[in-house]
């Protein structure tokens, strides 16, 4: 079959700077079985095609781009139709693959990925601030034809809003995350803690220093290396000088998956602050490296907590702080639960969720086939 699927970003053409490793493992497994055309609003600024994961990606670039988007899904439609159309994240992607789909009279299916769902306006994030967001997010989620969703909390906030979804998380690629046993930590060794996600609000890492230096007061030795994309000009860097965390904390930047690997397994705990997060991916790579995740309450933390990660309330830097000292204090707990996560990363890998999403597609298509034929017969019997 053929299929289009809607994203903001995240398949740059080098396949390993600004991309999103889950979405690179879905396409490419989509790929291996269907004719998979990518459109991407705004990965570059100008618009430009290339060949990635086997499938073909369209940018869009800056300038009337949702508009141009559907008006391209339509332009390759007419070249050779397409089955359904696929986005990945409501919000705009959202919102092209509901308008294409409606003209063409196609299947339309959202994965909602990210915070679609949420309003945090402290920090001006979220699909659901102010009344045109509400708005779109409601036209968009009640004109698709199936609705995905990475986490049962995910799930729950859609049924809030009267949307039924499936659940369906993004799993990760264990060809390029090979499975790992956990690693035994000495009593006397420091606590090796990583923390991975771009320096931004809703990522929260003011709770994580936050964290880190009341687990200093408690006389905790640990070291912790944080990895991800500054978009906060040096403010977190800032945090952690005042905080006297200088000698404990590395800083490193956005690594690629190859770089950020060694970090991740050589590391006893993985540590999530988020205020939201529909997954989050790095607790899924750290559990198949046999790393186990302490985090704040949201996404596959919440799911997995007690026996395969450890949760706390959002914001919380104490309690997470007393969570983190507790599992590099109680070696055997950290080890089951290691085995826990990774147990559960192998069931919900990569292959498990592009098998599902084909699943999904199969059964779309079976069911339009039926509804031909009993027509046609409805109408020959007349």
């Amino acid at each position: 079959m053929k299929i289009a699927i809607v994203v903001p970003g995240g398949v740059d053409r080098s396949g390993e700077y600004r991309v999103i490793p889950t979405l690179i493992a879905l396409i490419t497994r989509l790929a291996s079985q269907n004719d998979v055309h990518v459109f991407a609003l705004w990965q570059e600024a100008q618009p430009e095609t290339w060949q990635l994961a086997g499938a073909h990606v369209h940018n869009i670039g800056a300038g009337h781009t949702l508009f141009r988007a559907v008006r391209a899904i339509i332009a390759e439609h007419r070249s050779s139709p397409f089955s359904m159309i696929q986005s990945i994240w409501s919000g705009a992607p959202g919102f092209v693959a509901v308008a294409a789909g409606v003209i063409l009279r196609l299947p339309r299916l959202i994965h909602v990925a990210g915070g679609e769902l949420v309003a945090l306006g402290d920090i001006g994030y979220g699909g659901r601030l102010g009344w045109k967001g509400r708005l779109r997010e409601q036209i968009v989620l009640r004109a698709a034809t199936i609705v995905t969703a990475a986490s049962a909390p995910m799930i729950e906030m859609l049924a809030r809003l009267g949307i039924a979804a499936q659940r369906l998380p993004l799993g990760v690629d264990l060809n390029a995350w090979p499975l790992q046993e956990p690693s035994l930590r000495s009593p006397s060794e420091p606590g090796r803690l990583i923390h991975v996600a771009s320096l931004n609000r809703v990522k929260d890492q003011t709770t994580l220093l936050r964290a880190l230096a009341e687990l200093s007061a408690m006389d905790v030795e640990f070291r912790m290396d944080i990895v991800g994309e500054d978009t906060l000009q040096g403010e977190i860097q800032a945090l952690s000088i005042r905080l006297g965390l200088s000698a404990k904390v590395r800083f490193h930047g956005f690594l690629p998956q190859r770089r950020l690997m060694p970090l991740v397994r050589n590391s006893h705990l993985m540590i999530v602050s988020s205020r939201h997060e529909a997954g989050p991916v790095a607790l899924l790579e750290a559990a198949a490296a046999g790393v186990p995740t302490v985090g704040t309450a949201v996404g596959h933390v919440v799911e997995w907590a007690p026996s395969a990660a450890a949760a706390v309330p959002v914001g919380d830097s104490i309690a997470m702080a007393r969570a983190i000292a507790e599992l590099l204090a109680d070696e055997k707990r950290r080890l089951q639960m290691a085995g826990e996560a990774r147990l559960r990363a192998e069931h919900e890998d990569a292959d498990h969720t592009a098998h599902c999403f084909q699943a999904i597609y199969s059964n779309i298509l079976t069911r339009a086939r039926v509804h031909k034929t009993a027509t046609d017969a409805h109408g020959r019997s007349q």
